[in-house]
């Protein structure tokens, strides 16, 4: 995921609605495993604390 436009940081454990096209989807944040590079994907970091705004992640959603 790309965070585009949140206030503050996103930890594991939150729980947002995704829009998809038409669909809403309520999912979780189940585990942040790695931040990385928008732009070329390389890892910068491994299991990070939270996510902010323009940061890429690779996470697992769950949804709820």
């Amino acid at each position: 995921v790309i965070i585009l436009n949140h206030p503050g940081e996103i930890k594991n454990g939150y729980a947002p609605v995704l829009d998809c096209h038409t669909a809403h989807i309520a999912c979780k944040f189940a585990e942040i495993k790695e931040k990385c590079d928008r732009r070329s994907g390389k890892k910068l970091e491994d299991n990070p604390k939270f996510v902010k705004s323009g940061d890429a992640a690779m996470v697992d959603l769950v949804p709820s």
